[in-house]
């Protein structure tokens, strides 16, 4: 059993090594996975993962290990083979001072999960309470149309609880309970494909299904599915586009997200912004937030997996960049304090800057009045998957749900539509704001760790960007 005594122990002899800074991440995770495809259950799995993560900072170097073991006599063994796996400083003082210097930050011993209030736990929720539900949805959306050809449901639960500890005495305990429920439908006429998918869920347990009607939800996936087979493709070219607030922020989250970590910043990976603290990167009508604290999102938190409190940041403010996104190490480089957004995807991995819950302000101006005042363009509603150069901003997004805009009204929904711009360049040329606000979910990866996140914006008017499309003028 893993204990702070146990823990003051190992950073002791670190400390005694030369190292300047330690910490433990210790994690108990027990999930529960039911995935119902080809008109079946076809899998269903439960299990637990436990085990530790140990880092030592020395200079700038970072010593990592994680075990499934938590005897003492296997940590001590750990920490000392860690530690002569690399040379440490023999002088412990060397830049020792600027490193506590950084760190220094308010404790947070929880013993409550003061962010939480979790109705219903998915532990106590009955199995076969859960594989009705996936069938139910499987049903729904199979009624809907003989084209309906493949239908896939997966209902998920996971219950984290975890510990972090450090050198300068944190220990701090939280237990992240998350459900998700994803439908993907894919339709054909014979002649062509078209796919449809719907995820919900966050940092809530089963309580999640009280704000839906599985069946209803179910089925508006299987109809937009179909009637994407009849849909006319969307004519390529620039024109303004509407993205609604129902499309969430995942392309907010790519497109700019993602240049502002601060580990990519520092690699030069993130030109864009890079040395812009204090400068104009974006439309005056556009702020950016990260925020930890939102209740029931999926990237929510009471601390980050370094153990810094979860605090509401400010990444861009009326278009000027104010911050980057920090851990510990990034924080200590650039001589500042973490953000609390130092993340893992378990204890086998070391934390990297991440996002939590990202999104575009609201604004001030009516959803229906931008739409009203654009003659012509493509209403977004629902985002497709895609791809963005951090590099350079440049990014490709398919659209999943897209309406042509004509005079002013919503009309016929298209197919094909793909999004090809640059990050940096839309968030200046945004010029139209809505006091709306939506969300989507999903799992952001990052050198090949996914964490749970939520993207949001509200309805944004880009008054050019290059749409793809078909190249014929008749459909």
């Amino acid at each position: 059993m893993f204990t702070q005594n146990l823990a003051n122990e190992l950073f002791k002899i670190a400390l005694g090594k030369g190292a300047d800074f330690a910490d433990i991440y210790v994690e108990n995770t027990c999930s529960t996975n039911i995935i119902c495809e080809e008109n079946k259950i076809e899998y269903i799995s439960s299990g637990t993962d436990k085990g530790l993560g140990i880092r030592f900072l020395t200079g700038e170097k970072t010593l990592y290990a994680s075990s499934n073991d938590f005897s003492p006599k296997k940590l001590r063994g750990l920490s000392e083979n860690l530690l002569l796996s690399c040379e440490c400083r023999t002088n412990k003082e060397k830049g020792k001072k600027k490193c506590l210097d950084v760190f220094t930050y308010e404790h947070l011993n929880n013993e409550k999960n003061e962010l939480y209030n979790i109705k219903k736990l998915p532990d106590m929720i009955p199995i076969d309470e859960k594989i009705k539900l996936v069938n139910l949805a499987n049903k729904a959306a199979r009624k809907v149309d003989v084209k309906v050809k493949q239908v896939k449901v997966i209902c998920n639960n996971v219950i984290k609880e975890i510990i972090v500890a450090n050198s300068f005495g944190l220990y701090n305990c939280e237990k992240r309970i998350y459900t998700t429920f994803l439908i993907s439908v894919v339709a054909s006429d014979g002649k062509i494909i078209q796919t449809s998918h719907e995820l919900i869920g966050g940092l809530l347990g089963f309580e999640l299904f009280d704000s839906y009607d599985i069946e209803s939800l179910s089925s508006g996936v299987a109809k937009r599915a179909v009637n994407l087979l009849n849909a006319p493709q969307v004519i390529a070219g620039s024109m303004p586009v509407i993205l609604s607030a129902e499309a969430g922020g995942t392309m907010i989250h790519e497109a700019i997200g993602h240049s502002l970590e601060a580990d990519l910043v520092q690699k030069g990976v993130s030109p864009a912004y890079a040395g812009k603290k204090g400068k104009k990167i974006g439309s005056e009508l556009i702020t950016v937030i990260d925020d930890p604290t939102l209740f029931t999102k999926r990237g929510s938190y009471l601390f980050d997996d370094e153990g810094i409190p979860a605090r509401r940041n400010i990444l861009v403010e009326n278009g000027i960049l104010k911050n980057y996104l920090y851990d510990l190490f990034s924080a200590w480089k650039d001589n500042t304090k973490s953000t609390g957004n130092g993340r893992r995807a378990s204890y086998r991995f070391k934390p990297i800057p991440r996002m939590s819950n990202t999104y575009i302000a609201p604004g001030k101006e009516d959803p229906q009045d931008i739409s009203k005042a654009q003659e012509k363009g493509l209403l977004v509603k629902k985002m497709g998957g895609g791809e963005v150069n951090t590099a350079n901003g440049d990014f490709v997004f398919e659209v999943e749900e897209g309406y042509e805009i004509i005079n002013g009204k919503v009309g016929p929904l298209v197919r094909g539509a793909i999004l090809i711009g640059n990050g940096p360049e839309v968030l200046n040329s945004i010029d139209k704001v809505g006091n709306d606000l939506g969300f989507n979910i999903g799992t952001c990866g990052k050198d090949g760790q996914g964490v749970p996140v939520s993207d949001g914006q509200p309805t944004l008017r880009i008054p050019q960007i290059i749409v793809g499309g078909t190249t014929k003028t008749k459909r």
